[in-house]
């Protein structure tokens, strides 16, 4: 099998698009905030890339940040599009950030044209723990810089007495009459989207299903999920409910039983009676004479 064809793989062509995807997104914004605040009632966007860039409505969302003692962070190591305020934090981590897309799209290549499968399969799994730490350790560190630039307010701003708070690097926030939310980006939809990619191909390392097969994959997968489905279905409708364990109303012939059972226990102890009570009239009967009986 040529090298070509082995490159048809789903294990080996996955991590290759995923690859391609993160080289993408580094051109693309990765991270998207929108704020509202009542002197800009349509409201107001920013956009953040990989690398020191804003994009969007920057300077008014800057004067605005301002207002409450926020600034955007200042990458040290490269000029940014904007200006950086003196007491801006430091955040140098920033200047390197494409460093780590292409360091995990690199280590994509490398495990497509892995020579054997043993290798491929090391790969895979290589892949995966380092793509999971490396986008997981960038967005421990952006929210930690985020609760940095919230704590570190500027006293002199015009707005003062603003409590310390953190801004969260995906979700809505408020701040004195400010309301904002952070969400992905187009570039960070191609990072999630390649993220996925990688686990997939993790989890067909075993497989060596081509492109090709990828119709027939789906249309197994989906025929799973409604077995599964159907399955639970079932199972649910075999549970009793309250209806079925609840006691069911007397019928009439239910009432006929009873009330002939209840006749024959009278008509025995009527019976009963009356025996008890004749032998006792045999055990006391005298002579006329008051004497002794012979």
């Amino acid at each position: 099998m040529s090298r070509l064809t082995h490159l048809t793989e789903l294990r080996r062509a996955l991590p290759l698009v995923a690859a391609a995807l993160l080289l993408v997104a580094i051109a693309l914004p990765m991270w998207r905030i929108t704020l509202e605040a009542p002197q800009y009632p349509d409201g107001m966007f920013v956009e953040l890339y990989a690398y020191p860039r804003l994009e969007g409505d920057v300077s008014e969302t800057q004067g605005l940040n301002q207002y409450v003692g926020f600034y955007y962070p200042d990458p040290v190591y490269l000029d940014p599009n904007y200006d950086v305020h003196p007491r801006a934090i430091e955040v140098p981590e920033w200047s390197v950030g494409p460093l780590a897309f292409v360091a995990v799209a690199a280590a994509g290549v490398f495990v497509a044209f892995a020579p054997t499968v043993r290798k491929l399969k090391l790969g895979l799994t290589c892949q995966l723990v380092g793509t999971i730490t490396v986008f997981a350790g960038m967005f421990a560190l952006i929210q930690y810089r985020l609760h940095q630039a919230g704590h570190a307010l500027d006293p002199d701003a015009p707005m003062r007495g603003i409590d310390p708070f953190t801004p969260p690097l995906l979700g809505t926030y408020e701040i004195a009459n400010i309301s904002g939310v952070a969400w992905f980006g187009p570039g960070g939809y191609l990072t999630a989207l390649a993220l996925v990619l990688v686990v997939t191909a993790f989890l067909l390392r075993n497989s060596d299903a081509t492109v090709d097969e990828i119709p027939a994959l789906v249309a197994d997968v989906s025929a799973l999920v409604g077995a599964g489905r159907r399955s639970s279905a079932d199972d649910s409708s075999d549970r009793p409910t309250d209806e079925t364990v609840s006691e069911s109303p007397p019928t009439a012939e239910a009432d006929a039983t009873a009330m002939q059972t209840e006749n024959d226990a009278t008509a025995m102890q009527t019976e009963n009676d009356a025996t008890s009570s004749q032998t006792e009239t045999d055990a006391g009967v005298v002579p006329a004479d008051g004497g002794e009986s012979r």
